[in-house]
């Protein structure tokens, strides 16, 4: 039987045996790359045998990108900022309340197991560091939910349309994990107007327009 999970003590190594290997290089092992700036390494039993117990991310974003919404059903994460600034996002599902938790470097956020959150870069470059207290820790991703749960489902769940819901998650074709995905026209469209309204403002005799109104 396997004792994968949360191990309290060292039963798996064994004297008979030597010491077993306690170093490797984590950066061989890609949990997932979306480019060279947006990429998350993995360490976990798989890469470490005896490193039961628990498991580490290594995760690098740009401004604009997201690890997007999920949970993780057997391990709470420990979030550390190691450079750079985001913004972590998490639901309490006790008190159906949402938070939102802007760190910087040598700042922490603590998510419990199962907690649905989201990580957000605010700076141009973001480092940081993730621990679980699980050495094969799961994710459900959000963009999973999505596009595989039957839009009828939501129509009758919701009372929304199912057809507006099948067009809306339409260009989620894959597990997204680090987002927008490549092709993201509409994101860029919409990201990009929001830009503009905020930042783009003209007075003429004292009258305030946007840019789209001259």
């Amino acid at each position: 039987m396997s004792k994968s999970g949360f191990v309290p003590d060292n039963s798996n190594i064994k004297k008979s045996s030597g010491t077993p290997n306690l170093s490797v290089n984590y950066k061989q092992n890609v949990l997932f790359k979306r480019n060279d700036q947006n990429i998350a390494y993995q360490l976990t039993s798989t890469q470490m045998p005896a490193m039961l117990g628990g498991a580490f991310v290594d995760l690098y974003m740009t401004k604009g990108h997201m690890r997007e919404p999920h949970w993780h059903p057997n391990a709470w994460e420990l979030d550390v900022v190691v450079s750079g600034e985001v913004q972590v996002s998490v639901l309490d599902p006790d008190t159906s309340s949402m938070h939102n938790y802007r760190i910087k470097e040598g700042e922490v956020v603590f998510i419990p197991m199962g907690w649905w959150h989201w990580i957000e870069s605010l700076s141009e470059e973001a480092h940081l560091h993730l621990f679980f207290n699980n050495d094969q820790f799961e994710s459900t991703e959000g963009s999973d939910v999505l596009r595989l749960t039957p839009p009828i489902v939501f129509q009758k769940a919701y009372g929304v349309s199912a057809n507006e819901v099948e067009e809306a998650v339409a260009p989620i074709t894959d597990t997204v994990v680090i987002g927008p995905p490549h092709d993201h026209s509409f994101y860029q469209k919409s990201y990009l107007k929001d830009e503009r309204d905020e930042k783009v403002v003209v007075k003429i005799n004292e009258k305030v327009l946007h840019a789209e109104d001259k």
